[in-house]
């Protein structure tokens, strides 16, 4: 069967409606990865806890855990809500995801590439498992990076990043096509949350996983 691994941004949630069928061809099995940037953001302000980022990745303290975890579990029931019948919400270190932690950056974790028998059991059967990026530990994974690490442990024919932004978009315009090296010379034009996104669509693309970064395809 073929399989869509699809990262859906906590932008475009607050901001519209996810309709999954725009992203995932008739007869494709689907898997969906969320953020919850800007809930987690509001979240974490509230509890009195700064929010700070390095290279586009949210750094995650221990105590700030629980507050990210409850705004990933709402962001993962009104995404659920949104997709219908077929979505299955989970949580991901309920769900056996293990990640590696990742120095500087706190209770943060990057991906494995291993795929728990749960999931391989709910899209055999057609469901849309809708997952929420953290690991065992727990420690928090960026969606970007996870859904590009489970698209090619899935062996996922496409990976798409969803977001508010209709691709990259460079000099004011969206680019139709990036490869490693036209990432690697646009330098610091690149910065903030798009640079972990194309970071990790290379990953996937490596792997001949076709990838899509909104309108904006992505070659190795």
């Amino acid at each position: 069967m073929a399989l869509t691994v699809v990262k859906c941004g906590g932008a475009l949630l607050a901001k519209e409606r996810f309709v999954i069928s725009r992203y995932v061809d008739e007869g494709s099995g689907a898997c969906v990865v969320h953020g919850a940037g800007g809930r987690i953001s509001r979240a974490l302000a509230e509890a009195g806890l700064a929010s700070t980022f390095v290279d586009g990745r949210r750094v995650t303290a221990d105590e700030a855990i629980p507050v990210v975890r409850q705004a990933f579990e709402r962001e993962n029931d009104e995404l659920c809500r949104q997709i219908g019948e077929r979505a299955v919400g989970l949580m991901g270190d309920d769900l056996g995801l293990e990640a590696d932690p990742l120095p500087g950056y706190g209770r943060v974790g990057m991906l494995r590439p291993v795929v728990p028998p749960t999931l391989w059991a709910l899209l055999e059967r057609g469901a849309v498992p809708v997952i929420a990026p953290l690991a065992r530990g727990p420690l928090n994974v960026n969606a970007d990076d996870a859904a590009a690490v489970l698209a090619v442990a899935l062996k996922a024919e496409r990976l798409v990043f969803a977001s508010d932004v209709a691709g990259v978009i460079v000099e004011g315009q969206v680019v139709p096509s990036l490869s490693a090296g036209d990432i690697a010379s646009l330098g610091r034009e690149l910065t903030g949350g798009i640079v972990p996104k194309l970071q990790a669509a290379l990953v996937a693309a490596r792997e001949g996983v076709r990838v899509n970064v909104g309108l904006t395809s992505v070659v190795a």
